[in-house]
């Protein structure tokens, strides 16, 4: 890699923490107010660890360690923050319920067994990557901006925790139909959009220069593509839950902007834009749908939309750089398909495992009276907002 392309890709890792800062503002405006500082804490504390446990073992996946070689230190900089944000996102399928020690713990494994294993196996030369060269399969499996080794794996162990850790008191009903509780910040939750955007134009155009090769001075199509994703895919939500809802819902139309920016994530390298319009407006309308479809019929209760973001973004944005990616050779999309295989039917599995273990030794949940009051109080002992919200539970107590 050049030196020009060296200072660039610096330049460009600069905003992907702007990305985590916006799932972490997301997940606690999408939550109760009464848990907002534990939110923002969490996510700082999970971030801070899976990076720390990504320098850590990241010896024992890429060999030498890839901070002693300034020729690695940019891959293994992105490798580090797109640790520290796939440890963020099943977060919000945790609000208002997960301990903060059990977040941390399952951060460490996150980021440090998870997240380079499967970066290694597409980023690092692993056996994804290699498709091509044994199997003849396009490109080998290809993932410009983490939306597999990042957002899927995130997305994935989001609903490993919600399984996990069970629906919110009061939830469901006890014919199975769920109660509504909103989100406590609307306003935080729409704003952390933009911050995403920046956070992702950072991350796209550094995986593709470090991982696709892709010259630097040619960057400009990929914010264009990342910038169209999210745009249709906003506005196919705000579309679809005006007719099905009769008014627009902002809570599902900034999931569905994140989703299109994770389904930019995949190939925003590989796509006309016009073809990434149309993939981020099928990412929204899956998203949307998907949302709705986990609460209704699978009680599965995600406050943040984190499943439906960044694994059900993540893995159509897999798949459609497969279908509709500029990629002249022939098999991409079985290369793809294989990847998406492997996602669901290893990293899924071990999700789930490794998450119900360590519930059978350290309770993730926090208990009954916990939940009641607040994480911020019974964990923190300050509330976020003391002085400015009363509980609607307050009007009712003598």
């Amino acid at each position: 890699m050049s030196e020009t392309a060296m200072a660039l890709t610096a330049v460009f890792l600069l905003p992907i923490p702007l990305a985590a800062a916006a799932v972490a503002l997301m997940n606690a405006g999408l939550g109760r107010s009464r848990s907002a500082s534990h939110a923002l804490l969490s996510s700082l504390c999970a971030f801070a660890i899976a990076a720390v446990a990504y320098a850590l073992t990241a010896p024992l996946f890429l060999g030498a360690h890839p901070f002693d070689d300034p020729a690695k230190v940019p891959a293994a900089c992105i490798g580090m923050l797109g640790a520290g944000l796939a440890a963020i996102i099943p977060l919000g399928a945790g609000a208002d319920r997960w301990r903060l020690g059990a977040t941390c713990v399952s951060a460490a494994i996150l980021g440090g067994i998870v997240n380079p294993l499967v970066a290694h196996w597409i980023w690092g030369g692993g056996w994804l990557a290699q498709l091509g060269l044994r199997y003849g399969l396009g490109r080998g499996y290809l993932d410009t901006g983490g939306a597999a080794s990042i957002h899927a794996v995130g997305g994935i162990a989001a609903l490993s925790i919600a399984w996990v850790l069970g629906p919110r008191r009061g939830r469901y009903s006890g014919d199975g139909m769920p109660a509504a509780i909103p989100g406590h910040n609307t306003v935080l939750v729409l704003f952390a959009c933009l911050l995403a955007l920046m956070g992702w134009f950072g991350l796209n155009a550094s995986g593709a220069i470090l991982f696709n090769g892709i010259p630097a001075g040619r960057v400009a199509p990929i914010f264009v593509n990342t910038m169209l994703s999210a745009s249709a895919a906003a506005l196919a939500s705000a579309a679809l839950t005006r007719v099905r809802f009769g008014r627009p819902d902002p809570s599902l139309c900034a999931n569905a902007w994140i989703g299109g920016l994770v389904a930019s994530s995949a190939g925003s390298a590989f796509m006309a834009p016009a073809v990434a319009a149309l993939a981020g407006g099928v990412a929204g309308a899956l998203v949307t749908l998907s949302v709705e479809w986990l609460d209704f019929h699978l009680e599965v209760d995600d406050p943040g939309g984190s499943i439906s973001a960044h694994a059900v973004g993540g893995l159509w944005g897999l798949l459609a750089l497969g279908l509709f990616g500029r990629v002249p050779d022939s098999g991409q999309s079985v290369a793809q398909l294989v990847g998406i295989a492997t996602l669901l039917g290893l990293v899924l599995p071990a999700s789930y495992a490794w998450n119900w273990l360590l519930d059978r030794f350290y309770r993730q949940r926090i208990s009954p009276e916990g939940e009641l009051q607040g994480l911020d109080l019974f964990e923190l002992g300050a509330g976020a907002y003391p002085e400015f919200v009363i509980h609607r539970e307050d009007f009712y107590q003598r």
